[in-house]
């Protein structure tokens, strides 16, 4: 059973040096592990910035637009304490645009940061142009807030936010957020406000190799979808059945499904993790169609039901590309906590363009459920070759090993 995955099974030595704990000079100076049908599923050392001479000659490719928000913002009291409130979300999720463009005041799902010395009151932050903000504790749950803020004039929340904030980024970098980390922890082509973490894989790409890309003939389509804090969760668990996987929400055009349907039997290139996860979902989406009528969110398990799933990807992406006609949807948004381990069957992605991940980490499994125990010898081949880890870390293109992704039985 997926649920009785050992989680430890998933544990690899990542000595701290290994950590990129700045990024290069150039984003496209990372290295490129290269393990596809071509290199035998073999680890090839390249270099990213010739990325596209090792894609397919066909195919679409997906990048995730969304952008990140400086979420952490922190709040000086009169006795010289402080308090950090870290933006995850809007209260309501799916009214990002709405929140953003607020003026007055909006409502944000936040982790407290030091919440013992915030026990009432406002806090308050003056900014520039004689702009206060403050900020109001409605309710706790014992790990989430939401945070009332109120500002004064008529600034949209998000100029608010880029005054106040910092970027978030990762913990395991011991280090505070830096100017570098404005500009660099953030992808060439981020457009949709609302990640509080990069999608990482796309930190290497520049306009030189998207042109190439271009040059090679493969389409290029964007999804959005807004990485939460749940990305940096450990699994804390000895089994991945004990995992409560993080839900974020995410967004997709019926221009990209119409892609994706007439692009039937060429290949699928999902940049980063977070666009393979939406793009799995749009498969039980599609079959929510079939089966109720209308999506919902796609849940944790969701993939794994004993009676599997009959419907072909073409049915399913075919039926929730009707519904979004029917509806008159340009754009559907919904949410997914989909967690892909091994045992999953890989409907919609055929390579994937991420980074060296955390030992025991969700993301690891996903690697895991695309390429096998092949992941173990590219991570030695990576820490062997001087390969740099995680977020500003180097890069890997992997294509989806069928003898490995296709294991679930329908």
């Amino acid at each position: 059973m997926v649920t009785d995955i050992c989680i430890e099974d998933f544990d690899y030595e990542l000595p701290a040096e290994k950590i990129a704990k700045y990024p290069l000079a150039a984003r496209n100076d990372s290295k490129l592990l290269v393990c596809t049908e071509a290199t035998c599923y073999s680890p090839k050392e390249a270099r990213f910035v010739d990325i596209a001479d090792y894609l397919p000659e066909k195919g679409v490719m997906v990048f995730n637009n969304t952008k990140v928000v400086p979420a952490r913002i922190i709040f000086f009291k009169d006795t010289g304490s402080h308090v950090e409130v870290f933006c995850l979300e809007p209260d309501t999720p799916s009214d990002y645009q709405l929140c953003f463009a607020s003026t007055q005041k909006c409502r944000w799902k936040c982790i407290i940061g030091n919440l013992r010395r915030w026990k009432s009151g406002l806090l308050k932050l003056h900014l520039d142009g004689d702009v206060t903000l403050t900020a109001e504790l409605i309710s706790f749950d014992g790990r989430d807030a939401v945070v009332e803020f109120v500002w004064n004039g008529s600034l949209a929340f998000s100029k608010i936010i880029e005054m106040a904030g910092r970027i978030p980024i990762p913990p395991y970098l011991n280090r505070d957020t830096e100017e570098i980390d404005i500009t660099r922890y953030q992808t060439y082509y981020a457009l949709r406000e609302g990640s509080v973490a990069a999608p990482t894989a796309g930190l290497h790409f520049t306009a030189r190799e998207l042109e190439n890309i271009d040059r090679k003939g493969l389409k290029r389509e964007n999804v959005c979808l807004h990485v939460g804090a749940g990305t940096f969760l450990p699994v804390k668990s000895k089994t991945i059945g004990e995992h409560a996987m993080h839900t974020e929400p995410f967004s997709v055009s019926r221009t990209l499904l119409e892609t994706l349907v007439s692009n039937a039997g060429n290949p699928v290139i999902a940049v980063g993790t977070t666009s393979t996860r939406c793009l799995e979902s749009l498969y039980f989406l599609g079959v929510h169609c079939i089966e109720t009528g209308h999506p919902r969110i796609v849940t944790q398990w969701e993939p794994y039901r004993e009676s599997g799933y009959a419907y072909s990807l073409e049915e399913s992406l075919g039926a929730l590309h009707e519904y979004m006609k029917r509806e008159n949807m340009e754009e559907l948004i919904s949410r997914t906590g989909i967690i892909i381990a091994p045992g999953y069957k890989a409907r919609v992605c055929d390579y994937l363009v991420t980074n060296f991940h955390q030992p025991k980490s969700t993301l690891l499994l996903l690697i895991s459920a695309f390429i096998g125990d092949r992941w173990r010898e590219n991570y030695r081949f990576a820490l062997e070759n001087g390969f740099r880890f995680l977020s500003y870390g180097d890069s890997s293109l992997l294509q989806v090993d069928r003898t490995c992704a296709d294991s679930e039985k329908d």
